[in-house]
């Protein structure tokens, strides 16, 4: 069985499905089969709600102050799971919640979901990847129309709604679109996190 809670670096990650509406060129999961402290964060079947609620509600946070929402899927492919547990993470356990995300939640969802977001996370992390459409249809290949669009939008609502929200990029990227990602950040007002890729 699958992982659905694990350590990585300073961070506890809570892996609640292996959906995902993008096909990222790059992807860690097309490397290998676990990260951290998880031997596979690949799920046979998709955990439960009560599933993935039992496991926050019997780990030991000790020394963890955040509960960060990524594992081999999109958590905004399982909504619903991903608001009851932030909640029962922030409620009974006391810990701040991150979603890190494609961003195409909405369109996944078929409303906004960043006022639900909202209600139980304090900061997201979107995988911005390219500075324009063209080039981010390559690299992700979204299985949504208009894609890059659709999640700069949503980075716009939850900076709008959430406050603590950023673009993160890989440092892989050649240096004029790092430099592109660098002038979207300044004229969004979203903070650009630029990671080192392992």
């Amino acid at each position: 069985m699958a992982d659905i809670l694990y350590k990585y670096k300073t961070s506890v990650y809570a892996n609640i499905t292996n959906k995902c509406n993008c096909r990222c060129t790059f992807c860690i999961r097309f490397l290998k089969d676990g990260v951290g402290d998880a031997d596979t964060l690949w799920h046979q079947v998709n955990p439960t709600k009560e599933e993935v609620i039992e496991a926050i509600r019997g780990y030991n946070f000790e020394g963890f102050d955040e509960l960060v929402f990524c594992g081999y899927g999109e958590p905004t492919c399982a909504l619903d799971i991903l608001l009851e547990a932030a909640r029962v993470a922030k409620e009974e356990k006391g810990l701040k919640t991150r979603l890190n995300t494609n961003g195409l939640g909405n369109e996944e969802n078929g409303r906004n979901i960043v006022p639900e977001l909202a209600k139980v996370i304090d900061s997201v992390s979107i995988s911005l990847n390219a500075p324009d459409s063209a080039k981010y249809e390559s690299v992700t290949r979204p299985q949504v129309e208009g894609a890059f669009d659709k999640m700069v939008d949503f980075a716009g609502k939850c900076k709008e709604e959430i406050g603590n929200v950023k673009w993160s990029i890989v440092d892989v990227l050649p240096e004029d679109q790092i430099e592109a990602c660098k002038q979207l950040s300044e004229k969004t007002g979203i903070e650009l996190r630029i990671r080192h890729f392992t």
